[in-house]
C-alpha cells in the first residue's frame, strides 16, 4: 500500500511521514500528492495571526477543544521562526497543546519557516493538502508571529482570524502594513487585562474608517490577475467584521468565536466566494512555485563562476542588479 493511500485512510504515521517528505524535500513527495490532490478542496482552512505575545497558540488549543466538541476533526499546523543564525527553530507550541494529546480526531504539526518570509513554512501549502486528502474537517494554521508581515494566510485559508492583545503598544501599531485588511474576524484576547475594552474599541474605530478586504489581499502577481474575476468596483462588503474578545487561558469567548468562524464559512458559501477564495490560493500556490522552480534551473544551468563573477560586479558597482539580472538570464 502506498503512503498516499494510507494517508486517505487516515493512518496517523503515513501522515506525519509524508509531511516528513514534504519538510525534506523527499523525491517522493511530489508523486504521493499528486495521488492525493484530487481528494483535496473539501477541508475549512482557518489562519490565526497576530503579533508575538498575543496569544495564538494557547488560543488556537482552546479552538481545537471547541471544535471537537462540535464533532469535527482538526489538524494543526504550528509555524516557528527559523533563527537566521543557527538554522534551528524551538518547535515548541505542541507544549501548550498538551490537552489535545491522545485525541485520534486531533493532529498537531509543528514546522519551521526556514527562512520563508510571511509568517508561512514552505511546506504549509503541500501539508494543507495532505491534512485535506486525510479527511480532517478544518485547519487551523497558525503563523510565526511577525506581525506586519504575515501577509501570506490571507492568500492561503478561508477564515483568517487576527489576534489583537491590549498592552502590546500604541492603537495605531495594528492598521499598519496591511494587518487589518487581512483579517476576516477580529480577536481580542487576553481580554481580562486592563484595556482591552479600549483595544476593541480602537479597531472598531479604525474599521469605521476604512474598508477591509477580508483577506481578499491585493496582489500584482501575473497568475493572481489571470485567476481573478474580470476588474470590477468592489461591491460593499456584507460580512460585519466581528471584534471578539476572549481570555484563551480560561476559555472565556472561545465558543462565539467558533460559532463566528463557521458562520463566516457559511457565509462565504452561500455568497460564492469561497469558490473565489479556493481559486486565488491555488493561483497564489501555482505562482510561488513556478517561481522557486524557474529560479531552481536558472541557477543550475548557469556556470560554475558566473554567479560568483556578477556579484563581484555588483560589490564594485560596474554593473546594475537590473542588467546582472538581464545577463544572468541571456546567459
Amino acid at each position: 500500500m502506498t503512503l498516499a493511500e494510507q494517508v486517505l485512510q487516515n493512518r496517523r504515521r503515513a501522515i506525519a511521514r509524508l509531511i516528513t517528505y514534504i519538510e525534506n524535500e523527499h523525491p517522493a513527495a511530489q508523486a504521493e500528492l499528486a495521488t492525493l490532490f484530487p481528494h483535496t478542496g473539501r477541508a475549512h482552512l482557518v489562519g490565526v495571526t497576530g503579533a508575538p505575545g498575543t496569544g495564538k497558540s494557547s488560543l488556537v488549543n482552546e479552538l481545537a477543544k471547541g471544535i471537537r466538541a462540535t464533532g469535527k476533526t482538526v489538524a494543526i499546523i504550528a509555524v516557528d521562526p527559523t533563527s537566521p543564525f543557527s538554522g534551528g527553530a524551538i518547535l515548541g507550541d505542541r507544549i501548550r497543546m498538551r490537552e489535545l494529546a491522545g485525541d485520534r480526531g486531533v493532529f498537531i504539526r509543528s514546522m519551521a519557516s526556514r527562512g520563508s518570509l510571511g509568517g508561512l513554512a514552505r511546506g504549509v501549502y503541500d501539508a494543507i493538502n495532505v491534512f485535506d486528502a486525510a479527511g480532517f474537517d478544518m485547519v487551523l494554521i497558525e503563523t510565526v508571529g511577525v506581525g506586519q508581515g504575515e501577509v501570506d494566510i490571507a492568500r492561503t485559508a478561508h477564515t483568517v482570524l487576527v489576534v489583537e492583545a491590549p498592552g502590546l503598544g500604541d492603537d495605531i501599531q495594528a492598521i499598519k502594513a496591511g494587518i487589518l485588511e487581512i483579517a476576516d474576524i477580529f480577536v481580542v484576547n487576553k481580554a481580562d487585562k486592563p484595556g482591552a475594552n479600549k483595544t476593541a474599541a480602537a479597531l472598531r474605530a479604525m474599521l469605521d474608517l476604512g474598508n477591509p478586504t477580508g483577506g481578499q489581499m491585493l496582489h500584482h502577481g501575473v497568475l493572481l490577475s489571470v485567476a481573478a474575476t474580470p476588474p470590477s468596483p468592489a461591491p460593499p462588503s456584507d460580512w460585519d467584521y466581528p471584534i471578539l474578545k476572549t481570555t484563551a487561558t480560561a476559555g472565556d469567548g472561545v465558543d462565539t468565536l467558533i460559532e463566528t468562524i463557521f458562520r463566516h464559512h457559511h457565509h462565504l458559501t452561500q455568497s460564492g466566494k469561497l469558490a473565489d477564495r479556493n481559486r486565488a490560493r491555488l493561483a497564489a500556490d501555482l505562482e510561488n512555485r513556478l517561481q522557486t522552480e524557474l529560479l531552481r534551473r536558472l541557477l543550475a544551468r548557469t556556470p560554475n563562476g558566473t554567479l560568483s563573477e556578477i556579484i563581484g560586479k555588483l560589490v564594485k558597482r560596474t554593473l546594475s542588479p537590473y542588467n546582472a539580472v538581464h545577463l544572468l538570464l541571456e546567459e
